[in-house]
């Protein structure tokens, strides 16, 4: 008797993700964030926590993760709520909302999982949509999140990505450097992650602004970096032949800076071997055990 067949799991390149998350943003409505806080902690983990540093740039609020959280509720005063963005609403979502909750800070939730665990400890949550797609890759989540507080036109992203050329032959680079304008800083950490998250050891990603850039972060060269100015015409750094500059629209937002990028390092990822498809569905299994969960390779 043969065993059944096995379903082979499709894993699109991040690049694709990008496209798809903007044309489901296309038609999408995206809630406002109506919040009366004058100080409130955003908590978040990971890219969530970048993500709230990013909405609530202009308000002087505290930012946190679930590692620090207490610490800045002991030490730093005024705080009028809480404000806690997580893609699944599963995992620290549940035990940090429980534990405001316990200390009496009103809370709000930023999310895209309408039956969240977390939903129960706080006082209204707001529902973003998104798409299936790979563990890890939050793309269209956190995006969305973005685009609710800019308003940037999508559109004008995919148009602004359709015009960008020259992303071949990035297979013979083993590490890569994208130099981003100093206010996208925030974004910088999104890219950051999705170069441990894709690539782990095997592919040496660094992102830093021109300011941070000027700092001895070029010291040691090598033939196989590439150098990637987003928004930055770079004339100094890294071989000639070696870089690539990519130009910014006016007005240019971080949901935009985001997209761009995750485009730029999906054309890395679809141009190397399969480090994370070939590994995502053992990691699964290792999450969910570390976080007693069931955790899939691809999040609906």
């Amino acid at each position: 008797m043969k065993s059944p067949k096995q379903t082979r799991i499709e894993f699109p390149n991040l690049d694709k993700v990008v496209i798809d998350a903007l044309n489901l943003f296309k038609k999408s409505k995206l809630p406002k964030l109506n919040l009366k806080y004058k100080r409130p902690l955003v908590v978040g983990s990971g890219n969530a926590a970048v993500t709230g540093r990013i909405i609530f740039a202009n308000k002087d609020a505290v930012f946190a993760d679930e590692g620090n959280y207490k610490q800045k509720l002991k030490t730093i005063k005024n705080i009028d709520g809480a404000i806690l963005i997580s893609a699944s609403g599963e995992k620290h979502a549940p035990i940090i909302a429980k534990d405001l909750k316990k200390r009496k800070i009103e809370t709000v939730l930023i999310t895209n999982n309408p039956t969240a665990e977390a939903n129960q400890f706080v006082i209204k949550s707001f529902f973003y949509p998104k798409n299936t797609e790979p563990y890890t890759y939050n793309t269209s989540t956190y995006m969305g999140m973005i685009l609710g507080k800019t308003r940037e036109s999508p559109q004008k992203i995919l148009n602004q990505i359709k015009k960008i050329k020259r992303l071949r032959n990035l297979k013979k680079f083993n590490a890569f450097y994208i130099i981003v304008p100093t206010e996208f800083d925030n974004v910088r950490e999104l890219f950051l992650t999705k170069f441990d998250e894709l690539f782990g050891p095997m592919i040496n990603g660094r992102v830093f602004t021109i300011e941070q850039t000027k700092h001895a972060k070029t010291v040691v060269p090598s033939d196989k970096e590439f150098f990637i100015g987003l928004g930055y015409n770079n004339k100094s750094f890294g071989k000639k032949q070696n870089r690539l500059n990519i130009t910014l629209p006016k007005k240019a937002g971080p949901a935009t800076v985001m997209a761009i990028g995750y485009y730029i390092i999906g054309h890395i990822q679809k141009q190397h071997p399969d480090y994370f498809k070939n590994h995502i569905t053992n990691y699964t299994r290792q999450a969910s055990k570390m976080f007693g969960s069931t955790i899939k390779p691809i999040v609906d």
